[in-house]
């Protein structure tokens, strides 16, 4: 008797999943257009069409005693998908004048996500000051997408769009203070990052880098490490599949290189000594350069893009840093290099909280930047020269900031 594994999704029908069969399965790469299946993973009793048992005597247990073996095999690879799907039931959320962020689960190196895309959704939301309540049910959007909000019972994917939305509500507005030479630099740039860098970054994470992506992924359980072994090796493929479709995946691994070494050199040409990429203000660029180099900064041990960053463009590292110690003060390095902070500043990064999961957060709710532990203000880091990591424009009244986004 032959066995086939099929997902059961909520309608009568079965997706097959036996032999010359492969199941295309997304979990965090990052990248917006992808898909996932929901419902439940059976095995299931083929007709045996070649008469295959009815063929067999008594005399050959041993070639019985195979098939059975290989039907709790399957079955086996079975519960092992249900659980890398991680299939759950809809659960309603009241969204009413709330911003629900849903996106991938956090890794266990203390970064906020392994997509940069969700790292760039949650530091806008932070940059905008826009309360708003993370979902890792891990369920992409009905578009594919990941990340995507829910507000007001309004779902809206793909970070693009997210904004828009959010700043057509809500009315904020990161980027009031560029001109329109600014606007179209800025979209200029976002689309080298989301549509060229991105793709480099992904094959050094989920292609060169596998190995040690695999030790960042969160999956409880007693078959966590099966578990994330086949993931990473079924989201590879897909890195691969889909860097094939967009072009950048037909060349050669030093090609890959070279062209991920260029992008980083121009965002660091394009900010220079300036304390964000478009001047002494952020914008909604900073959220998306951020969410992509930190991939490069903090998730990518030993690897070129990570010397790259941490050495010659160091001025990209400054920029990381100055980020995540403005918008993100819980997260907490446990690595933080004292190339990048001075003796003074060393309580401000010890002290922390754990990442947000699913309470509700607020960046002047959680900390005040002119009166708490985490003011920057109160200590301005520098690096082994002497300079501060806020360069000249660390004079302007961080007060400005905050009211860009009102």
């Amino acid at each position: 008797m032959h066995w086939g594994v099929g997902l059961v999704p909520s309608r009568s029908c079965v997706i097959e999943l036996s032999r010359n069969q492969t199941l295309s399965l997304f979990w965090c790469v990052g990248a917006e257009d992808n898909y996932s299946f929901y419902g439940d993973i059976v095995a299931f009793p083929l007709q045996d069409y070649g008469g295959v048992m009815s063929g067999l005597g008594s005399d050959s247990w041993w070639k019985k005693t195979l098939y059975l073996t290989g039907g709790a095999l399957l079955a086996a690879a079975a519960y092992l998908l249900h659980e890398l799907l991680a299939i759950r039931k809809e659960q309603e959320i009241d969204s009413k004048d709330a911003i629900i962020l849903h996106q991938f689960s956090r890794p266990n190196n203390g970064v906020p996500s392994l997509s940069p895309f969700c790292l760039k959704m949650e530091t806008y939301l932070r940059m905008a000051d826009l309360p708003y309540q993370n979902y890792f049910d891990g369920k992409l959007s009905p578009q594919g997408k990941m990340p995507w909000i829910e507000y007001n019972h309004t779902r809206v994917s793909g970070t693009e769009f997210i904004i828009d939305f959010l700043e057509e509500k809500l009315g904020v507005n990161l980027n009031k203070n560029l001109n329109p030479h600014e606007r179209a630099v800025s979209r200029a740039v976002t689309k080298m990052v989301e549509e060229h860098f991105y793709w480099t970054l992904a094959y050094c994470q989920w292609v060169d880098n596998l190995h040690e992506t695999q030790k960042m992924i969160s999956i409880p359980g007693p078959l966590s490490n099966l578990l994330k072994w086949i993931l990473c090796h079924l989201t590879k493929g897909i890195v691969k599949r889909e860097m094939y479709g967009q072009g950048i995946g037909r060349f050669s691994e030093e090609e890959i290189y070279m062209l991920m070494e260029k992008d980083m050199r121009s965002l660091a040409g394009l900010l220079g000594d300036k304390k964000y990429l478009m001047g002494p203000k952020f914008s909604t660029l900073d959220a998306t350069v951020f969410g992509h180099l930190a991939q490069a900064m903090w998730t990518l041990p030993g690897t070129r893009p990570e010397r790259l960053i941490k050495g010659e463009l160091i001025n990209l590292a400054m920029y990381c840093e100055r980020i995540r110690r403005k918008f993100w003060p819980e997260w907490h390095d446990d690595n933080d290099n004292s190339l990048y902070e001075s003796d003074d500043s060393g309580e401000v990064s010890k002290t922390h909280t754990p990442l947000q999961d699913f309470s509700f957060y607020s960046r002047t709710g959680t900390f005040d930047e002119e009166g708490t532990e985490f003011s920057i203000s109160q200590t301005p880091d520098t690096d082994f020269t002497g300079q501060s990591l806020f360069d000249s424009d660390m004079e302007i009244d961080e007060f400005t900031d905050h009211e860009q986004c009102k």
